[in-house]
């Protein structure tokens, strides 16, 4: 009987390796915090104001609002309506200047509904509105 020889080491794998590789995860939708948070941000820096002026003008906390800023926090609609109206948007505008961003970022334009309706194609956006639900 022969065994390994006296100066290697006999390695048993645990678990076979994979037959063929893994796929790579789906690229992750941005969240609706990210983008209202990155709006806010890039509007105060357009305006040259500081966190600390938006803050005491839309009444909420400079710690808060800098947390929303960077996609920490969900914001309730009345704090994202004060912060808009601090930087002299209105919510309107606030949200869609974040479908905009959500539409650049995902790179998502136009698709094709299969469905027939009066017997043409209908043509929907990827991101027709944008739709927030409680």
């Amino acid at each position: 009987m022969t065994g390994p020889a006296p100066d290697r080491a006999r390695v048993i794998p645990l678990r076979p390796g994979p037959s063929r590789p893994e796929p790579a995860p789906a690229p992750r939708e941005p969240l609706l915090r990210d983008l209202v948070g990155d709006v806010l941000r890039s509007e105060r820096l357009a305006q040259e104001r500081t966190l600390k002026d938006v803050a005491d003008a839309a009444r909420i906390s400079m710690p808060y609002l800098s947390e929303v800023e960077r996609g920490r926090k969900e914001a309730s609609s009345e704090v994202l309506a004060a912060a808009a109206q601090a930087l002299g948007l209105g919510l309107g505008d606030l949200l869609t200047r974040a479908h905009g961003e959500l539409v650049r970022v995902t790179g998502r334009r136009t698709v094709t509904d299969r469905r027939t309706v009066t017997g043409r194609g209908v043509s929907v956006s990827a991101h027709n509105g944008l739709c927030l639900a409680a």
